[in-house]
């Protein structure tokens, strides 16, 4: 990503990092006169190869060591500088090739795949959950501050090397794989700053390597892309595949090199391949009498042999067979030793015809979970390589023409097998032989291509175009008029050139949300106002439906925001909005992402910020407005009135019915519409008060509208302005009111914070204790305020730490078998409460394995057909994710199977325990307690 940034006056040196899932790099050169052909070198990274020992390697393992304690000696972990840890960091972690090697004879301590987990959003990646495997005497860290600690070695270590030049004040680009989010960008950006570097630039990875063949055919590189209209770099590292399609034009002799398409985060890679010989090993590995599993820890520690196997037989004078040996655990290592031979013919097929098969071009990914998935990391779906590069060529090249020019790189085209099974591939799908551009170094090339980069920032070489894949419009609706969308940045607009829209300006209102739509296209015409087809460009006005089908208009997630206003209400007159003249600005940041700014008309050293939050969501649609939705929000403003003289008892009463005659049944009001009627319920939240209707149509209504509290854009917004409901309480307390109000918060628990949910924990948990129920008139008490809507609201706070978890299933367990009160509450609580997959939480915060094992084999010896809520919780809690961190041992697995057989149990339950499949819209109304919002699809699993 070109950029115009200024450069460091202190800098001696340009240095590439390469910041990988299996292995970091870092490249450098000085700079000089003759930038261009100034040489760069790899530098040899100081780190443990053993006990106390000592090496610099070109590589650093991306592994981490977490040693028990007195483990080893001091002097065992000594480095050659007084090691300074990141924030937070453990003080005794051993980083590099030692840690690789100590984690395939030690399991559940070493730390791998950090840079996969940071681009994870299913679970908190600034939280301590790695090692992921680990036990609980084993001290965890996130996978930010892992990524962290890599940077930091690589600092500290060259800084005792060049004590003069510290490698804070080098000009310093780090390398990120081109399908990362906004988020995982970030992040990185973040590992850096907490390593000691807060300054650096992010480069793609797919146009680093191709920055490092240019650099390698500086003279000839025009001559050699003469015939070669496009390439494919097709990167496959340790954890990712990245795939990016460069064009290459001539002009008056002069070559130019623009990427015109990135492929879709891809969580595929070495790593994927390693693990399914693991499972071919561990298969010979296990006792035959027993097919037990390994458990996690120790598939982790075999993945270490097995990716040393992988490597051997793959080369071209490869012997015909290789050993796996993995020691036993414990202390009993004599005689606990297990090997077993696997073949090169076997290793062929694995990863040939497994991820590499001589596919169609017209054969597209598979979207069925196929592919293994283990560790908590959502791998893609199709372990097939080959048919994720088709569909990226259909989605991306020109007229869907298989490019002429490929250059692979990642660990795995080391071997000429893979290289020649790549080419072979692309001959099958192309009219004409592909030509192959060379990559001599696969592990260093995106090292080279970073410093290769930064000379081009310098001006020393070509520098790749292409700035922005795709246009992006604001989109202008109008109530009675045609919507129109203004370009706003168009595709190949260039990293940090500040665009400003200076003829159209804007009213900007501060202080209040603010909504801006957007809407972005790949397309290369536009249909103007004259009919006529032009090309994208700034200022650019269209019309939308115009436009519709030829652009392919995609709407993004509408930024929604709180500017801040430099002026005191005071200042204002009563009821006066706080608005001012804006014109926009619009840049494409280092990073990829769209910055867009307000800056005022009167003063233009005054801008707002505003910046995109990346959602997890990939998608968004806009659903069009019910046509009666504003006689509904009529009747909702009238209900909620300020005004008491227009207040109708009989409104209240029937508000429901009359909702419902206005939308249809309120089950099928599509998320659109929920959240714009919840916005009517929350404009009168105060009048809620009124009477003991408006109080219980409020909470019933505004609740069912905005649950499950996320999935819009707008909804943390709305549950933070909801939040100060909570202290205020209810005004018409009773039996009903109290269930009404905790039915509210269970419904739109997924939208507050760990904080907020505790909040709420600690205010139910002397309800929810068994000993409520034993005192005097207890179980009274108890029931009056709302026990069994508490009991399903407790379960339904994800955020809460598994220790909470714990304690409530254990209560809800313990009395669902002691007492029929409130038994199928306790059940379902204890279903969502030890499931193995949240709907909305982070996996980390799962009850342990261990436990929810322990319940499930008590519940087998309970009579399933006199409660059919037991089976439904065992489902939950034996439910198959493919994560051997958080799955039941097969044995356990294999009865509840038998139970649910022996129940008739419904198919689509039992294949929910013997496969990974996902929730049917049936199966996600029962585990939420609810029915899930129309066009809103939970992010289970």
């Amino acid at each position: 990503m070109p950029s115009t940034l200024s450069h460091s006056t202190k800098a001696q040196y340009l240095i590439g990092i390469d910041l990988g899932t299996t292995n970091s790099v870092l490249a450098y050169c000085e700079i000089q006169d003759d930038l261009a052909h100034s040489p760069v070198a790899i530098f040899d990274i100081d780190q443990l190869v053993g006990a106390g020992e000592v090496a610099r390697k070109p590589l650093l393992p991306s592994f981490r060591f977490h040693p028990a304690d007195n483990q080893f000696q001091e002097h065992d972990l000594t480095l050659p500088w007084d090691n300074q840890t990141v924030v937070d960091d453990l003080p005794n972690a051993i980083i590099g090739e030692w840690a690789r090697e100590l984690g395939a004879k030690v399991e559940g301590r070493q730390v791998s795949s950090a840079k996969s987990w940071l681009s994870h959003d299913a679970v908190d990646r600034e939280s301590d959950i790695l090692p992921w495997s680990s036990g609980d005497d084993v001290e965890k860290i996130s996978p930010l501050i892992a990524s962290a600690s890599y940077l930091n070695h690589m600092r500290q270590s060259w800084d005792h090397h060049h004590p003069i030049h510290k490698l804070e004040q080098q000009e310093v680009v780090i390398t990120i794989p081109a399908s990362f989010d906004e988020s995982a960008r970030n992040l990185t950006l973040q590992a850096a700053k907490l390593a000691g570097l807060p300054n650096i630039h992010l480069l793609e990875e797919p146009q680093a390597v191709c920055y490092d063949w240019y650099s390698r055919h500086l003279d000839s590189a025009s001559e050699l892309l003469e015939n070669i209209p496009s390439i494919l770099v097709c990167d496959v590292g340790g954890g990712t595949t990245d795939l990016s399609l460069i064009s290459a034009t001539h002009t008056d002799g002069n070559l130019s090199l623009n990427r015109i398409g990135v492929g879709d985060h891809l969580m595929l890679g070495g790593d994927n391949i390693d693990l399914a010989l693991a499972h071919l090993a561990e298969q010979r590995l296990s006792d035959s009498s027993t097919n037990k599993k390994l458990n996690a820890a120790s598939l982790m520690k075999l993945i270490q042999q097995t990716r040393k196997v992988k490597e051997d037989l793959l080369r071209p004078d490869a012997p015909e067979q290789a050993k796996i040996s993995v020691l036993g655990s414990g202390s009993r290592l004599i005689g606990g030793t297990k090997s077993a031979p696997i073949t090169k013919q076997e290793i062929h097929q694995i990863v040939l015809d497994g991820f590499f098969p001589l596919t169609d071009k017209n054969e597209m990914s598979l979207k069925r979970r196929t592919a293994v998935v283990e560790f908590g990391l959502p791998y893609a779906a199709d372990a097939a390589i080959s048919r994720h590069i088709a569909e990226f060529i259909q989605n991306h090249a020109p007229e869907q023409r298989i490019p002429a020019g490929l250059l692979l790189n990642g660990g795995v085209f080391n071997s000429e097998l893979v290289e020649n099974r790549m080419v072979n591939l692309f001959n099958k799908w192309n009219d004409s032989p592909i030509t192959l551009l060379d990559n001599p170094n696969p592990d260093l090339s995106v090292a080279f291509g970073a410093v290769a980069y930064a000379k081009a920032r310098r001006g020393a070489q070509l520098k790749i175009g292409g700035g922005s894949a795709r246009s992006y419009f604001l989109h202008l609706k109008q109530k009675k008029k045609a919507s129109q969308a203004l370009c706003l940045l168009a595709k190949g607009s260039e990293a940090g050139h500040e665009i400003r829209l200076t003829g159209r300006k804007f009213l900007l209102t501060l202080g209040e949300p603010i909504q801006i739509d957007l809407l972005t296209s790949t397309q290369e015409q536009f249909i103007d106002s004259t009919n006529l087809l032009t090309p994208p460009q700034n200022s650019l006005l269209l019309d939308v439906d115009k436009n519709r089908s030829q652009a392919a208009f995609r709407p993004l997630p509408p930024y929604i925001a709180t500017l801040d206003s430099n002026r005191s209400r005071d200042t204002l007159q009563a009821n006066q909005k706080d608005r001012v003249e804006v014109m926009l600005a619009c840049q494409l940041t280092e990073v990829g992402t769209l910055k867009l700014e307000c800056v005022s008309l009167e003063d233009n050293k005054q801008r707002w910020l505003l910046e995109f939050e990346t959602r997890k969501h990939e998608e968004f649609e806009q659903a069009q407005a019910h046509p009666r939705l504003a006689q509904a929000q009529g009747l909702i403003a009238s209900a909620y009135s300020a005004n008491k003289k227009i207040d109708n008892p009989k409104l209240i009463k029937t508000l429901n019915k009359d909702l419902e005659k206005q939308l249809g049944k309120r089950e099928l009001w599509d998320f659109s519409t929920l959240r714009q009627l919840f916005d009517a319920f929350s404009l009168g939240n105060k009048r809620r008060r009124r009477s003991a209707d408006h109080e219980k149509q409020w909470l019933r209504l505004a609740g069912f509208c905005l649950r499950p509290g996320f999935g819009d854009p707008t909804d943390s917004w709305r549950c933070e302005q909801t939040w100060p409901l909570y202290q205020q309480g209810i005004q018409f307390p009773s039996s009903q009111t109290w269930s009404d109000w905790w039915i509210f918060w269970r419904r739109i628990a997924g939208g507050l914070n760990q904080e907020q949910q505790e909040t709420i924990l600690a205010d139910i948990a002397k309800y929810l204790h068994p000993g409520a129920h034993r005192a005097k008139g207890g179980s009274k008490e108890v029931s009056e305020q709302g026990y069994e809507a508490m009991v399903r609201l407790s379960a339904s706070l994800e955020h809460l730490d598994s220790e909470d978890k714990v304690l409530l299933a254990t209560w809800f367990f313990n009395r669902a078998q002691k007492s029929s009160d409130y038994v199928q509450a306790h059940w379902w609580a204890l279903a969502r409460l030890a499931s193995r997959t949240q709907l909305y939480g982070s996996q980390h915060n799962i009850i342990p394995v261990a436990q929810v094992s322990q319940w499930l084999v008590k519940m087998l010896d309970l009579d399933w057909k006199q409660e059919p809520t037991i089976p439904f919780a065992a489902v939950m809690m034996a439910r198959k994710t493919g994560d051997r961190s958080r799955d039941i041992a097969d044995d356990i697995r294999a009865q509840i199977i038998d139970k649910l057989q022996l129940n008739r149990a419904s198919q689509t339950w039992i294949d929910l325990v013997s496969e990974v499949k996902e929730l049917t819209e049936d199966e996600s109304k029962k585990v939420f307690g609810d029915s899930i919002p129309a066009g809103l699809h939970m992010m289970n699993g």
